[in-house]
């Protein structure tokens, strides 16, 4: 996914998330995790690419979450803009993250790294 920010490809595993960080069920195959603020005008174009991707690939669940709200998880895994977009495999690993408003087709091609 290609974003303004690292799109963390290391070798290293990501840090792993469940449904108690999130706040909502991990997706069967995948979740798109989307940090969001009141006020971002990409954060609701995300919201929408996200959604829509979620709806066309079987089994991969979007979750926003309120950056403002969330502080400590924001903190814990570095999120320094909005939207920044993380994409967890079944497992709730982070396998790839971007900052900025992402692109459908590059949101699907980040998908197959979790799935």
């Amino acid at each position: 996914m290609r974003g303004h920010g690292d799109g963390r490809r290391s070798g290293a595993p990501g840090p792993r998330l469940d449904a108690a960080d999130l706040g909502a069920e991990l997706g069967d195959r995948a979740t798109l995790v989307q940090f969001s603020s009141a006020f971002c005008a990409p954060c609701r174009a995300t919201r929408r690419v996200l959604g829509e991707v979620a709806g066309l690939v079987p089994g991969v669940a979007h979750v926003e979450i309120d950056a403002e709200a969330r502080l400590e998880l924001v903190r814990a895994l570095d999120v320094l803009k909005t939207p920044t977009v993380l994409v967890l495999d079944a497992g709730g690993r982070v396998v790839r993250r971007a900052a900025g408003q992402p692109r459908k087709a590059d949101v699907i091609a980040a998908l197959g790294e979790a799935v």
